[in-house]
């Protein structure tokens, strides 16, 4: 598509040299999807050595040679006026493709639905709040709301979240966290709305039901009872028991 000056670099050294393995390689890496931070790279290696390579970050355009076959053709080509106005016009033709890239990427992702897991972090029966953390995983595209509801209502104090952060492969991921003091009955949500979904995905946390208070209350007062018997019995034996001379037989 592009013409590059290295592409004759890459010619003349195949034709003299009798290379066993040649190649010419050009790079565009970009940050910005509008293509407005470009790094422009080409390179030539024959015999999977570097030849000489052109790179646009150098803020004029350079052309290096790496032996000494190559530094007479990079100082012809550095002083060919013609040639140089002919790799910034590549490069700019490049850049405006990156917009049309970008959108047909993006387009053949579509939308990833989230998938959500709700878990404890700190234990609620230790003497300090409890924590949940609500994780979003593998989500498309990065924008997401991710709330909590302590029955129904929402919660705005005591929550932190993290930025969206990007698994590498255009899927993200973020997590929130919830620092609460469990209640009797009280029903915790962690909300996540996302333009992938008809609807909210809403994972509860019901960490003690009622169910749950009734076997502790049993188990309490059975322990209780159990604790107060022995004390009942021991007294008792002590008593019985307190100035009586054991006299051994036999």
């Amino acid at each position: 598509m592009f013409f590059s000056f290295f592409s004759l670099v890459f010619f003349l050294f195949l034709s003299k040299t009798h290379a066993l393995f040649g190649l010419f390689s050009v790079h565009c890496q970009f940050t910005f999807p509008d293509g407005h931070e470009v790094v422009f790279l080409e390179q030539v290696y024959l015999n999977k050595l570097l030849m000489g390579q052109y790179n646009s970050t150098t803020g004029v355009v350079v052309c290096v040679g790496y032996t000494e076959e190559t530094k007479p053709i990079a100082n012809y080509i550095n002083k060919n006026k013609h040639l140089l106005d002919r790799q910034k016009k590549n490069e700019e033709e490049l850049k405006s493709l990156i917009p049309l890239f970008i959108q047909e990427a993006l387009k053949s992702l579509k939308f990833i639905k989230p998938y959500v897991r709700l878990t404890s972090v700190k234990d609620p029966g230790s003497e300090h709040p409890a924590m949940l953390r609500c994780s979003v995983y593998n989500f498309y595209p990065k924008q997401i709301r991710v709330t909590w509801l302590r029955n129904e209502k929402e919660v705005t104090s005591d929550v932190t979240s993290t930025e969206e952060l990007s698994n590498g492969n255009w899927l993200y991921q973020i997590h929130s966290y919830l620092e609460y003091t469990p209640t009797f009955g009280e029903k915790i949500t962690c909300m996540v709305e996302h333009i992938s979904l008809m609807e909210p995905i809403r994972k509860n946390w019901e960490p003690l039901s009622e169910s749950d208070w009734n076997k502790i209350s049993v188990g309490t007062a059975g322990l209780l009872f159990g604790l107060g018997f022995t004390t009942v019995g021991l007294i008792y034996y002590m008593k019985n028991t307190r100035g009586r001379l054991l006299v051994p037989t036999g």
